[in-house]
Order: C-alpha cells, then sequence, then structure tokens
C-alpha cells in the first residue's frame, strides 16, 4: 500500500478534486449568518425549508463536533446505542403523547396495510421499552444509553438556518437509576459533562447553565444557553455565579431560591444549545419498566434525560465565530487544521507546495490544499470564507526567503516561519 497517497487522502484534500464551489452570495431565501456562510462556503445544501444536506467539509465539521460529544457522554459511563427512527404506537399511546392533537410536532406516515407509524421527534418512550428486556433488578442500575440519531420535527416555521430545522440530528441520553439521590447526582455529572463539550467548542466562556421550568417533573430542568443576537429566548445571566434564569421563569420566587437580587442580572438574548430533565417515573410508569428491589418489590426507576443538536451546536459555532469576511473555525472542530494557498503556476512553486502537502499529511496533520489555477484574490477570498485557522502561502517570494507566509484566521496574525517550525506548531 502507498503510505503516502493514503495519508493524502485521509487527512488532506486538494481543492481541485473538491466538487464543492464557493458562492459570492448567499440564497436570498437565508436571512440567518451561519446558513448564508455555510452555503456560500459550500459546506451545506438547501433542500428546503428547514432541511439541509451537509457536503463534504461540512459533514468533517458535523463529524467533528459529534467525536467530541460522543466522548464526553463515554467520560460519564454512557452507552451508545441507535434506535429505530420507525415508531411504533403501542408505547406512545401508553404515555399520552401519540395523538397529533397532544404533540403537535409529529410526522406520520403508513404501512401499505394501513399501520400508522411516527417518524421519531424524541426517544422516551422507545428505550424505556426496551429496558423492559434488560432491567430486571436493582443491581442491573443505573444504567446510562445515549444515542446520536436523526430526529423529525413538523415545525410551524423552520427558522435560523440549521439552529432549527424540521431534520436534525440529536445526542440524546438516558439514565434509568434506583432512586432520587442517584439521579442527582449522575444530573449534576451531565452538566458538568455538556460544560465540557462547550468549553471543547470555544463556547464555554458564553454559555451558561440556565434554570428553567421541570414541568411535571421537578421544580426546575435545566438548559444551556449560548449568548448570542442570533438567540430566540431571552434570559437573565449572573455572571457572578455562572448562572443564568429563563425569562419563564423569572420570578421572585426563583431568584429567592437561587439567592440572586435582580440587580446583579443582564439580559441577553441566547441560542438553547442543551438542556437537561429529571422524568421521574413517569415513562416507567406509563410503559411498565420495573425492577426488584433488595425485599423483592417491584419499583420504578427514575428517569432522566439529556440532550444535545450536534447541528444546532454547529450554526451557534458558526453565528459567534465568523467576521465579515466569513467563517473562524475553532481549532476543534475545523474542517481541516491547515490551508496551503499555492500562489502561481511555477515549476518550482507547484513542487514546493506539492511537497508540503504531503508532509503534512503524513504528519498527521490536517491539510487542505489550494492546487487551482485561480486569481490570487479569490484565493485569498475562498480562505477567508472557509475559516481554517491556519494559512499557509507558498510563492515566488516565500521561496526566494527560504521561509513559510503563515496567517492565524482567527487574529489575522502574519508570521514568516520554516518548515519545522511550522509542523511542530502545528502539532502542538
Amino acid at each position: 500500500m502507498n503510505t503516502t497517497h493514503t495519508a493524502s487522502t485521509t487527512l488532506g484534500m486538494r481543492q481541485t478534486q473538491l466538487f464543492t464551489k464557493t458562492r459570492k452570495q448567499a440564497p436570498s431565501d437565508e436571512i440567518s449568518k451561519n446558513a448564508q456562510y455555510l452555503i456560500r462556503a459550500g459546506y451545506l445544501h438547501k433542500e428546503m425549508a428547514g432541511v439541509y444536506s451537509y457536503l463534504p467539509l461540512g459533514l468533517r465539521v458535523l463529524e467533528k463536533i459529534i467525536s467530541i460529544i460522543r466522548e464526553e457522554m463515554n467520560s460519564i459511563g454512557g452507552q451508545e446505542i441507535r434506535l429505530s427512527t420507525l415508531q411504533d404506537q403501542g408505547p406512545w399511546s401508553a404515555s399520552g403523547r401519540w395523538s397529533s392533537a397532544d404533540v403537535d410536532v409529529w410526522f406520520k406516515t403508513e404501512l401499505q396495510n394501513g399501520t400508522e407509524l411516527g417518524l421519531g421527534w424524541t426517544h422516551e418512550e422507545p428505550v424505556t421499552n426496551l429496558m423492559r428486556d434488560h432491567i430486571n433488578s436493582y443491581r442491573d442500575l443505573p444504567r446510562y444509553v445515549y444515542q446520536i440519531q436523526t430526529k423529525f420535527r413538523n415545525e410551524v416555521r423552520a427558522k435560523s438556518g440549521i439552529m432549527r430545522t424540521r431534520e436534525f440530528l440529536m445526542k440524546d441520553l438516558y439514565s434509568f437509576s434506583r432512586d432520587q439521590e442517584a439521579l442527582d447526582a449522575f444530573y449534576e455529572e451531565a452538566a458538568l459533562a455538556y460544560m465540557r463539550v462547550f468549553t471543547r467548542l470555544n463556547l464555554g466562556d458564553v454559555t451558561y447553565k440556565t434554570f428553567a421550568s421541570g414541568g411535571a417533573f421537578s421544580k426546575y430542568s435545566h438548559e444551556f444557553q449560548t449568548i448570542s443576537d442570533a438567540g430566540e429566548d431571552i434570559i437573565y445571566v449572573s455572571k457572578e455565579k455562572g448562572i443564568a434564569i429563563n425569562k419563564e421563569v423569572y420570578t421572585d420566587e426563583v431568584l429567592k431560591d437561587l439567592g440572586i437580587t435582580r440587580d446583579s442580572l443582564v439580559e441577553e438574548k441566547a441560542i438553547e444549545v442543551g438542556n437537561i430533565f429529571k422524568l421521574g417515573t413517569r415513562f416507567s410508569k406509563s410503559i411498565g419498566l420495573t425492577f426488584k428491589d433488595e425485599d423483592g418489590k417491584d419499583q420504578f426507576p427514575i428517569m432522566g434525560c439529556y440532550g444535545i443538536g450536534p447541528n444546532r451546536l454547529m450554526g451557534t459555532v458558526a453565528e459567534l465565530h465568523s467576521d465579515e469576511k466569513g467563517l473562524v473555525w475553532p481549532k476543534s472542530i475545523a474542517p481541516f487544521r491547515a490551508h496551503i494557498v499555492r500562489l502561481g503556476e511555477v515549476e518550482e512553486v507547484v513542487a514546493h507546495a506539492d511537497a508540503l502537502y504531503e508532509t503534512l499529511t503524513e504528519q498527521g496533520i490536517e491539510t487542505l490544499y489550494d492546487d487551482r489555477d485561480v486569481r490570487a484574490g479569490e484565493k485569498f477570498a475562498d480562505s477567508d470564507l472557509l475559516g481554517i485557522p491556519v494559512r499557509i502561502i507558498i510563492s515566488q517570494n516565500t521561496l526566494t526567503e527560504g521561509m513559510l507566509e503563515v496567517v492565524l484566521r482567527a487574529t489575522g496574525e502574519k508570521k514568516m516561519q520554516t518548515e519545522s517550525e511550522l509542523i511542530e506548531e502545528l502539532s502542538a
């Protein structure tokens, strides 16, 4: 096997081989910045309102976000599964959530024999039903299972680019505990894991654990809200305590519970990037999931659910990490770590750029190589739009100086480096 070729194809990509093209203008019906930039840069293709396809660069970013989420869920004991998208009516009727009159986001279809099926918009019912085969005794608890799977919601008005769509990925984790104390302990672990996810996406300093309504299950649930002018929610932030309160529960009672005064809070618009709920026994009771305790008595597991949308996170990062020229990806999820921009078709320049591309990929550094025969201005504009963290310019001038011109996308900082210095920095 040709090792060089393998490294290049898995870690690198030549832009002459990339089928997607950049666009100067976004679609006229897109008003959100994240969708405008992601479509213009060739990360996404819009199929219809609220439905997007992910192209090679966009899929690389999305998969990196998923990888970070998966690592953090595994770190707290999560076991990954994949539940079916097609939903049987039985468990949902038992919980009272099958009727479209009660839940208005269902997409439903029929088999040829007339049996009605639904497309999953969440999975409390089926995962609880599944666990009837696997939880029988207190020795089987706790259990934490999660999936990263496509959901379908019949949103009345899909908007905000990929932050609110009708088809989207969701990481949904479900916990099954023997008592409230065990649930409470895991709930806090999950909240910390969520904050680690947001920190790794460079959203940690503007994302707050936010108190929200607990509905019928508990006094509070918690959202994770990222401050942004593109947000649909209003929150009140306590920077001193590092928490926030959703407008829907912004009452004197809540302020008293949290030991916060109104004058210490700042009103902000925010994007909900995750949520966690204590479900109690609502689903275990309705679905009939029980376990035998130490005395042989039947008990209902205490449940929790924990959601993060990878697509929504990608859109949120695009909203916050971008400028007037285009996207500015954090290193952790950029489609490539480095972007070689070759200027000119002189044989020596081409040979040097080709060699550097092979060297970087052999060193395990993900690299996009602009080997197109187009104007320098077009290359630079595309590089800004794509938002890859490090741009490496190779031209006759850099060959003469025996150095590489390196530009950092986030700051615009320019510096001259040797090849060894560059590799050391990119490998860090």
